[in-house]
């Protein structure tokens, strides 16, 4: 972030509330019984066509208690002029909400018009990956100045012409300086294993975890339509595997072998089971909707998916939603 002022941290708390005097030193560990066991956010990335204070304040008026911020050319441009001041203008937008957030960077073409999710960390030329790199460097600082829980990123998909074992040697290599800036940040990287990318799964993860010497600043990301689509495990299960290094929580609906992210109902995923497992993990960030392709009806995606989500989390306490 070249036009950055100051080098302290937001003095917001880490995960975006009022400071509890119950909480734990560990935001991710430790479920307190004096706190709801959920924490409901939506994806900006399917609220594309709002403008971020638009629908930072939809979210809030819906009910939700954070937000997964994408950034991207409509949303917190990380590439434009001004980003420390933008930043702190959003930043006290969300304390004024009382949403948390989370950092992600899944913009599709934020880097290259011409290229989705181009270039990625995998990207044959050293001078494409430092571009991925930068983005990764400048969404930790955008994180640690918001408060944020946690920064999401993903592998990218290996690319034409370069063999796997290669891309599994740039990948942990690449990663290196973002996961040091995580460290002095003390913002967790949360890498998600995404469908078709070299890193596509939970032992995918592992693999990459291990490479790097188990870091303590790299967590995971886990996407629970992802583990209904290839995981071998079904996805309440995927929740109590990864709960040692969950950091961040997607949901959606999906179906087995389509990656395809859908509304609640319109998949196969059985939600009471997987909302069990993750009170039981004790996470305690955010779970956030993701949504990408229904930012045409955004709202309408947001207020339903809220009212599904306090459904399943009634019925998994035996109550009236």
């Amino acid at each position: 972030m070249s036009d950055r002022t100051a080098p302290a941290r937001s003095s917001r708390p880490a995960q975006g509330t009022v400071p509890d005097p119950h909480r734990t030193s560990d935001p991710h560990r430790a479920p307190n019984p004096r706190r709801p066991p959920f924490r409901f956010g939506y994806g900006t990335n399917g609220l594309a066509d709002l403008r971020l204070d638009d629908a930072l304040a939809l979210l809030a008026d819906l009910g939700y208690e954070g937000v997964g911020l994408t950034l991207d050319h409509m949303h917190l441009d990380p590439l434009a002029p001004g980003l420390a001041a933008r930043t702190g203008r959003v930043a006290r937008r969300l304390d004024a909400l009382g949403l948390g957030v989370t950092v992600e960077t899944g913009a599709r073409y934020v880097l290259d018009p011409r290229r989705k999710h181009g270039p990625s960390l995998l990207d044959p030329d050293p001078d494409d990956r430092a571009r991925r790199v930068d983005l990764l460097l400048r969404a930790v600082r955008v994180a640690a100045d918001l408060g944020a829980h946690a920064v999401h990123c993903f592998s990218g998909i290996t690319p034409a012409g370069t063999d796997e074992s290669t891309a599994w040697k740039l990948l942990p290599d690449t990663l290196a300086p973002v996961l040091d800036a995580a460290a002095e940040a003390d913002v967790p990287l949360a890498v998600e294993p995404e469908p078709g990318h070299l890193l596509a799964t939970l032992s995918d993860f592992h693999r990459l975890r291990e490479a790097l010497g188990s870091p303590d600043a790299l967590g995971l990301t886990l996407d629970i339509g992802h583990c209904q689509c290839l995981e071998p495990l079904p996805p309440a299960d995927c929740v109590r595997a990864a709960a040692p290094w969950l950091r961040h929580v997607q949901i959606e609906d999906m179906r087995r072998g389509v990656h395809e992210h859908l509304p609640f109902g319109d998949g196969e995923v059985d939600f009471p089971p997987v909302l069990r497992a993750l009170a039981e993990s004790g996470y305690q960030g955010l779970t956030v909707v993701e949504l990408p392709r229904h930012s045409h009806a955004g709202p309408h995606f947001a207020e339903h998916s809220l009212t599904a989500l306090r459904h399943h989390a009634a019925a998994l306490e035996g109550s009236t939603p």
